[in-house]
């Protein structure tokens, strides 16, 4: 008699949000894959859908309600059984993410991430709801089981989770819960097993970076971690993203200087610069200890590149703060520079703030400043005509164009270059002159 077979449940993944978020995908399509269940080519043809949220930001919680709807209506045409919604919107919204989209199987919030396989069992079994909440995790997440949705040559690694700044306008701490750095052996046994796997670039994130373990009490616990993770052979780039203006002590920057593996790259969130607008942020930054920053990095670092975030149009923001802001970006002439318009998030101090700005309003600084930027970028990119780079090939087409970046482009964030002639596969470091630039990107040819 033969034995009877049982389908394996295929499973679409949708991997919305930051970095961070990112992790926590590949640490679910693990337990996915370990189960033995199959993951979908196509997300929108499964027997299950998992949609991992972000919910930082009224634009974030659009997309992901938007990738939620999507799944829903190939769920009433019938090309899926079930749909279930993790990560950040989530835990942000709870059971009300049942009302806010009819249809959802499942709600699953971060603290349980690694039970994603049982909440899948769980769905398909029954036509109940599931919900798997609890308060805001107050552990650290182990990340060393992922499966990469990456390029197999970088890669994320995860530092601490949380945070304890208490910016005004900030949801953050309310959703991933307070600040708890990772055990070093951990980071290191994960960055490891990456750098066995072909990673040669090691991203290293947290909401806070240079933070790191202070909850702890261990000083200068970036620096020493930084110091252990370049002794890894094999591995080529060590760049640090999120780093706080406050925690780029001189023992950090010293770290960075010394090292021939951590890149000359810092991603440094300002907000803001006017002193004003910084209190009523509650951010502990000041314009002028932001400039001296900014000028101690580039006298220690003379070929760091340097990238911000910035907020416009926050509560009280008058004309004056504004050209405040603009003067300082004229000035600093960031290397690349993200902005976005304040969002008055439910549950933060600032959305109750008097003196709201409008929408309109916020838009026009918005154009203004990155318009700025624009030429600042623009000029910066030029500036490098003639220059020598060493590049890191991410992918190859068949004409011999590369897509690759230097040490001062972090990826799926900044822009690219784009190599000619390019012999190297992805993965592959390559020498290259700079012959042009196209807009954001650098036009290079292998040397």
């Amino acid at each position: 008699m033969a034995k009877k077979t049982h389908k394996a449940v295929t499973v679409g993944f949708i991997a919305l949000g930051c970095p961070k978020n990112v992790v926590d995908s590949e640490r679910m399509l693990a337990e996915i894959a370990e189960a033995g269940m199959l993951i979908a080519a196509e997300p929108e043809r499964a027997d299950v859908v998992i949609v991992n949220t972000c919910g930082f930001i009224e634009p974030a919680i659009a997309e992901s309600l938007e990738a939620i709807e999507q799944a829903l209506a190939r769920k009433k045409q019938g090309d899926v059984r079930k749909v279930i919604v993790a990560g950040c919107l989530s835990q942000r919204l709870g059971r009300e993410l049942f009302d806010t989209a009819a249809g959802i199987d499942a709600v699953v919030g971060l603290e349980h991430r690694d039970s994603i396989v049982a909440v899948i069992r769980e769905t398909l079994a029954s036509d109940a709801s599931v919900a798997r909440l609890s308060p805001p995790p107050r552990t650290v997440a182990d990340d060393r089981t992922r499966l990469r949705i990456g390029p197999a040559h970088s890669a994320y690694v995860r530092i601490s989770e949380g945070c304890d700044h208490r910016c005004s306008f900030c949801t953050i701490p309310a959703i991933r819960g307070p600040f708890r750095s990772k055990l070093p052996e951990l980071v290191l046994d994960e960055a490891r097993e990456l750098v066995s796997s072909g990673v040669v670039e090691l991203n290293v994130i947290g909401q806070d970076t240079t933070r790191y373990g202070r909850d702890a009490q261990v000083k200068d616990g970036l620096a020493s971690l930084l110091r252990r993770l370049q002794g890894l052979p094999d591995l080529a780039w060590i760049r640090l993203l999120y780093a706080y203006p406050a925690g780029l002590t001189d023992g950090l920057i010293e770290a960075i200087r010394t090292s021939e593996k951590v890149v000359r790259y810092l991603d440094i969130p300002l907000q803001h610069v006017s002193d004003e607008i910084l209190k009523s942020m509650r951010r502990p930054d000041t314009a002028d200890g932001l400039r001296r920053l900014v000028e101690k990095l580039r006298a220690a670092l003379p070929d760091v590149v340097l990238r911000t975030t910035l907020i416009v149009g926050f509560p009280g923001e008058t004309d004056e703060h504004f050209a405040e802001l603009m003067e300082f970006v004229q000035w600093a002439r960031f290397d690349a520079l993200g902005a976005f318009t304040f969002y008055a998030e439910a549950g933060t101090p600032a959305a109750g703030f008097p003196h709201q700005i409008s929408d309109e309003l916020k838009q026009q600084r918005l154009d203004e400043l990155m318009l700025t930027q624009q030429e600042i970028a623009f000029a910066r990119n030029r500036s490098r005509a003639g220059s020598r780079l060493t590049c890191l090939v991410d992918s190859l087409d068949s004409r011999g164009q590369g897509q690759a970046r230097f040490n001062g482009q972090a990826p799926d964030i900044d822009s690219i270059c784009l190599v000619s002639g390019c012999s190297a596969a992805p993965g592959q470091f390559v020498q290259a002159r700079v012959t042009g630039t196209q807009d954001y990107d650098l036009l290079v040819e292998q040397v």
